[in-house]
């Protein structure tokens, strides 16, 4: 069987794939200082909890958080006896092309969310992440990644709101009941929602101007479904877009 995982900035998620289906997908908080052994203990406390049965043969890792990769090798190896695929990594072959400037890094999650679109709804995509960073990425007709845009976390806006100005509360998000804020967490929230739909509607409107072709636009991540509901935003919504290339990226390697 293989274990998934992917690595952010905020969480860390870990799926079995059986061969047929993810049986199993947990999330913790990502922490750089946890060792090959506390992942160990998490997972299969985790495990045994759900009664998943699991007979790991293979790990394949995407972190955008390099100090994590280390223990997450040991950890691999020690308890399943295998060496991971890392994304980014020279070892680790891509069934995609990458065509950005020379000497650029792109993010792993990136690259792992390119495949997995293209593979599920074809070429000419723009794939809007909503993580700790909120990226748009491009992907051309033939699947290549040809580069993206990278904004502010919802999240993370709204925290700084909360940090740089004394009088500002901590809030969280949701769809304000009308533009007009009539209190200051009213007020506040209107102006993250509202302004990241215009956010995604303009950047994805220059894009597809500057691409110069139809493209379809997918959503990933936790609060993808929150800014569906305001406006069509996107074509599609999958949760599961980042496991799902991470399996692609290993079947490509085994082949």
């Amino acid at each position: 069987m293989l274990l998934t995982i992917d690595c952010g900035n905020t969480n860390t998620v870990f799926s079995i794939w059986d061969g047929t289906a993810f049986i199993a997908t947990w999330r913790t908080a990502t922490d750089h200082q946890r060792t090959a052994d506390q992942y160990f203990v998490w997972l299969s406390s985790l495990m045994n909890l759900q009664g998943v049965k699991a007979d790991i043969t293979d790990v394949i890792i995407s972190s955008t958080v390099p100090r994590v990769v280390f223990n997450l090798r040991v950890f691999a190896d020690r308890y399943f006896n295998t060496r991971p695929l890392v994304v980014g990594k020279p070892d680790c072959h891509l069934p995609i092309d990458v065509r950005v400037d020379a000497g650029t890094s792109v993010g792993p999650d990136r690259l792992v969310n390119t495949v997995a679109g293209h593979d599920l709804f074809g070429g000419n995509l723009i794939i809007v992440d909503f993580g700790t960073a909120t990226t748009f990425d491009v992907v051309d007709a033939d699947g290549a990644y040809i580069g993206g845009v990278i904004a502010p976390g919802v999240n993370l806006s709204l925290q700084a709101l909360h940090q740089q100005a004394a009088a500002l509360p901590h809030v969280d998000i949701a769809k304000p009941q009308a533009v007009i804020g009539t209190n200051t967490v009213a007020c506040m929230q209107s102006g993250v929602f509202w302004g990241y739909v215009g956010l995604i509607k303009e950047v994805c409107a220059r894009i597809r101007a500057e691409h110069g072709k139809e493209m379809k636009v997918i959503s990933t991540g936790g609060l993808a479904p929150l800014f569906q509901g305001a406006e069509k935003l996107f074509d599609a919504f999958e949760d599961d877009l980042t496991m799902h290339g991470l399996r692609l990226i290993h079947y490509h390697n085994q082949e």
